[in-house]
């Protein structure tokens, strides 16, 4: 059985979804940000429990398919830019239909509908977080920076990062307090 999951952004709360699983005596066959499938079907009650135990954590059990293909587009994205380590070879609108199986403006009205952000500004707030992160963790030059996540060059890569940031990237580096977003705030 499948279960689709909100608000699972990283691989901590992977294993916070596995470890619930195993608290209710359910055997998952995997769990990946968005989703696990386990061997069981489970009942309404074990569905209320698992839910309930999940929410301590910030994670929620999804039903609605459209609810469902919003958070499958949410990690897709932060997938793709913060756990890739390649960039990618085709435009990211091509990549997230191909992925999902759906026409993207289809996916694209879905989620400014629900979001009231385009796909591609939630994409590069991501962006804009993982420059961050790189940058902070200064093994990467800002060129290689830009190669990683795709930018045509280091000029478009300043240039978007400055504009959602006020910021350039070589004053954010030099800053003291560096300040970050969680992945569950973007």
């Amino acid at each position: 059985m499948k279960l689709f999951l909100k608000y699972m952004v990283s691989i901590r709360c992977k294993m916070v979804v596995k470890s619930e699983l195993e608290k209710m005596g359910l055997h998952s066959r995997t769990v990946e940000l968005g989703e696990a499938d386990i061997e069981e079907d489970i009942s309404a009650e074990q569905w209320d429990a698992l839910n309930k135990a999940l929410k301590r954590s910030g994670i929620e059990l999804m039903d609605n398919k459209k609810s469902i293909l919003i958070e499958k587009i949410k990690n897709v994205i932060v997938e793709q830019v913060h756990y890739s380590d390649e960039p990618l070879e085709i435009n990211f609108s091509v990549f997230l239909a191909e992925r999902l199986n759906h026409d993207y403006t289809y996916l694209a009205n879905l989620f400014s509908e629900s979001q009231g952000i385009t796909i591609e500004h939630f994409h590069i707030k991501h962006k804009i977080e993982r420059i961050k992160e790189l940058l902070v963790y200064d093994d990467l030059n800002i060129t290689e920076i830009a190669y990683k996540l795709g930018y045509s060059s280091v000029a478009h890569l300043s240039n978007q990062f400055k504009k959602m940031t006020g910021l350039t990237p070589s004053f954010f580096k030099k800053l003291k307090d560096k300040k970050r977003g969680t992945l569950e705030d973007i």
